[in-house]
């Protein structure tokens, strides 16, 4: 399978940090490796309501959660890029995540099976010197990568505040070069 890098962008301001971050460590990928990238602000999902004991899940259809699901299944690899909101993700990228419970559950679509082996990664911009400060961020998509037996690629770590500050970040520039090209974790 060709790879195929779904980007899904989890801030809440277009054109941020993040995103900024997220396009540098792009641009370094090969030119014939698919790239696709979703706002979840521009397709918001409803808050997930936990079926699991009350009914039968069905596959979403014609919807933003469709949207994202089809887009889910036919990356190789997924790209969290979530700006660091209260040490961790943003509600959308939450929001996204919760909903893979109900991805789990709906009959015929085999959602862990299709992710396992792929590749899950993270980018994320902080307001603060203090990397450790995104270790809970890094833990959930490491904790998620591991349940849905995916590689984790890691989370690609800038720093800065106001629109633009992450472009100042020359060690998180510098590690946007390599950043898709390095060894997985298991």
């Amino acid at each position: 399978m060709n790879r195929s890098f779904l980007f899904l962008l989890g801030s809440s301001r277009s054109d941020g940090n993040t995103e900024a971050l997220a396009r540098r460590a792009a641009e370094q990928l090969p030119a014939d490796v698919e790239q696709r990238w979703l706002s979840l602000a521009d397709h918001p999902l409803p808050d997930f309501e936990d079926l699991r004991h009350d009914t039968d899940h069905v596959r979403p259809t014609g919807n933003n959660a469709a949207l994202l699901l089809d887009a889910t299944l036919a990356a190789t690899d997924i790209v969290i890029a979530s700006p660091l909101y209260w040490y961790s993700v943003s509600a959308s990228v939450k929001r996204y995540l919760d909903h893979w419970s109900g991805w789990l559950r709906t009959p015929g679509l085999d959602f862990k099976d299709t992710l396992a082996g792929r590749t899950l990664w993270g980018v994320t911009v902080l307001a603060a010197p203090e990397q450790a400060y995104a270790d809970p961020l890094v833990g959930t998509l490491s904790n998620s990568a591991a349940y849905m037996e995916m590689r984790f690629g890691g989370v690609l770590l800038g720093n800065g505040s106001k629109p633009g500050d992450v472009l100042n970040d020359t060690d998180a520039l510098t590690r946007a070069k390599t950043f898709f090209g390095q060894e997985f974790r298991p």
